[in-house]
């Protein structure tokens, strides 16, 4: 997974920098983008994984959080006045709020750390959960091709012994129409082989199988012995 990116959003100038410097004490530091409020419209709709929202000119935060999709987002809001703090926590439990106090700055970068840790085990989670379903539509297409291979292996005979038998009348066939044919029984060939190579991978599959099952009867029965 490529490093999570936290939104730092203030129009205090020393607010990010101190947030930034705290948290490059870490173990694990993501990337940072910075931004006020004037500079907000400029970015569009940047991506990130949480942002850390800090004083504001802006009256009411309210309105601000709005346009950090803070519903999609874990946000983190570091109120100045006991006011404001009240007013987003009625407003908007998702939200965590953390009043400024001193050391604030520690506790957000661990408030902060622990939020994004969660968004990365839900990618993770996620990323397993697609890899799964590919395998699982993956596995079904050729539990679909091996249950196949006998109905396209007698269409493949058919095929092919057709077309040896109009190859083997030179003189009654244009050679247009004998490449042509030519060129049928070429790529019929070659989907044989695919089939085979299928009808292998099956035998080494199993193989593999009995294998493991009879090496975990060995492991089994030797530690019910040695007990």
């Amino acid at each position: 997974m490529s490093q999570l990116t936290v939104l730092i959003f203030s129009d205090d100038p020393e607010f990010a920098p101190n947030l930034i410097g705290r948290w490059q004490t870490e173990r694990a530091v993501p990337s940072f983008l910075e931004c006020d409020a004037q500079t907000w419209d400029r970015l569009g709709q940047p991506e990130y994984d949480l942002a850390v929202v800090g004083p504001l000119s802006h009256d009411n935060p309210l309105d601000m959080l709005k346009k950090i999709n803070y519903e999609s987002r874990p946000v983190l809001y570091v109120a100045h006045r006991a006011a404001q703090a009240h007013a987003v926590r009625s407003a908007h439990p998702r939200v965590l709020v953390l009043n400024d106090y001193e050391g604030w700055v520690n506790a957000a970068v661990l408030l902060a750390a622990e939020a994004l840790r969660r968004v990365g085990a839900v990618h993770r989670a996620r990323q397993a959960e697609q890899s799964t379903v590919a395998a699982e539509r993956h596995a079904v297409l050729g539990r679909y091709m091996l249950d196949m291979r006998h109905s396209l292996n007698n269409a493949l005979t058919s095929i092919l012994g057709n077309s040896e038998l109009l190859l083997l009348e030179p003189g009654s066939l244009s050679a247009e129409v004998r490449e042509q044919i030519s060129t049928i029984h070429n790529m019929s060939m070659r989907v044989h082989e695919i089939i085979q190579r299928f009808s292998s991978l099956e035998s080494e599959m199993t193989f593999a199988e009995k294998k493991s099952h009879s090496e975990m009867e060995v492991v089994t029965g030797s530690t019910t012995r040695s007990a």
